[in-house]
């Protein structure tokens, strides 16, 4: 494992991008200790469904309705 110093990331940003596109494993450092990685980037194939949770959640009827208590700290 080659840790890549952060200013040698800054210079060769584009080039450790495409190496990491293509497949490498780049890990960033400051002075010589791991921080964090830089891998490729892959999109979820399939879009989010709505209403994934439709039936497992329940609203309180008077989820909407005024709160004396609080409507008294306004005035």
């Amino acid at each position: 494992m080659k840790v890549i110093n952060v200013q040698e990331a800054k210079t060769h940003l584009s080039r450790l991008m495409e190496a990491a596109a293509a497949g490498e494993e780049i890990i960033l450092g400051k002075h010589g200790r791991p921080m964090a990685r830089l891998c490729s980037f892959t999109a979820s194939g399939e879009p989010r469904r709505l209403g994934g949770l439709e039936g497992r959640i329940r609203i309180a009827p008077d989820f909407d309705d005024e709160d004396p208590r609080i409507e008294q700290l306004f005035q």
